[in-house]
């Protein structure tokens, strides 16, 4: 009879089905740039993609209400980052773990700059990988799997728009071989969304004074006419 993981996150399965994702949001990722990125992961030992053009990388990983990693807090409290503080922020299925889901997206929404990434993955819960998950977490804190229509509507509230919704990833649990492309029925689905830029507000314009180009070959006071 197989035997239930203690955490499906650092098993094979969940990291096979995350590769095959971070392999399809790869070349879009590619094209990010900034000063710092943040990664909120439930996979233990995650690391964040090779980004050329990103300087620093801030990691969490997420253990049901708590955030460890680069920094240590409670997840159900709003990140400790400044507002517009990331050029990019990568869930991964970290909304699946979070006992506050819809709060903890608006932080993450919050944190993100304006004109910045927002990507999100997860487990799509209309697949079948959603019962293999719930046998093997049956008796412990279950992960919510939340559509990703749910996903696209906490996002808008935030004033993000989303650009890309895809489901990638083998259909079945125990499938082999490797699979690179966007899947109608795969395991897991993707979530890519940016953040809109404030509205530029122009000054006030100040009137100014120009002069006059004066013609001097005619005498003070004379007047053209248009005979003339």
């Amino acid at each position: 009879m197989p035997q239930r993981d203690k955490d499906i996150y650092a098993g094979a399965h969940l990291r096979r089905l995350q590769a095959e994702a971070t392999a399809v949001l790869l070349p879009e990722l590619q094209r990010c740039a900034g000063e710092h990125a943040l990664l909120v992961s439930a996979l233990p030992h995650d690391h964040p993609p090779v980004l050329p053009l990103l300087g620093h990388w801030v990691r969490l990983r997420a253990t049901g209400d708590r955030f460890r990693g680069d920094l240590r807090a409670r997840a159900d409290e709003p990140l400790p980052f400044a507002d517009d503080a990331f050029d990019l922020v990568l869930l991964r299925h970290a909304i699946e773990t979070s006992p506050a889901p819809q709060p903890f997206l608006a932080e993450a929404c919050r944190v993100l700059a304006p004109g910045g990434t927002l990507v999100l993955t997860g487990v799509h819960p209309l697949s079948a990988w959603a019962p293999w998950i719930y046998w093997h977490t049956r008796g412990q804190g279950k992960p919510l799997l939340r559509s990703p229509m749910t996903l696209e509507r906490w996002v808008r509230d935030s004033r993000l728009d989303i650009e890309r919704v895809i489901r990638v990833g083998h259909m079945l649990p125990n499938a082999t071989g490797a699979h690179r492309g966007e899947q109608p029925g795969g395991g897991a689905f993707v979530l890519v969304a940016r953040k809109q830029r404030r509205a530029a507000i122009p000054t006030r314009l100040q009137p100014k004074l120009v002069r006059a180009p004066v013609n001097v070959n005619l005498a003070p006071g004379a007047r053209r006419h248009a005979s003339s």
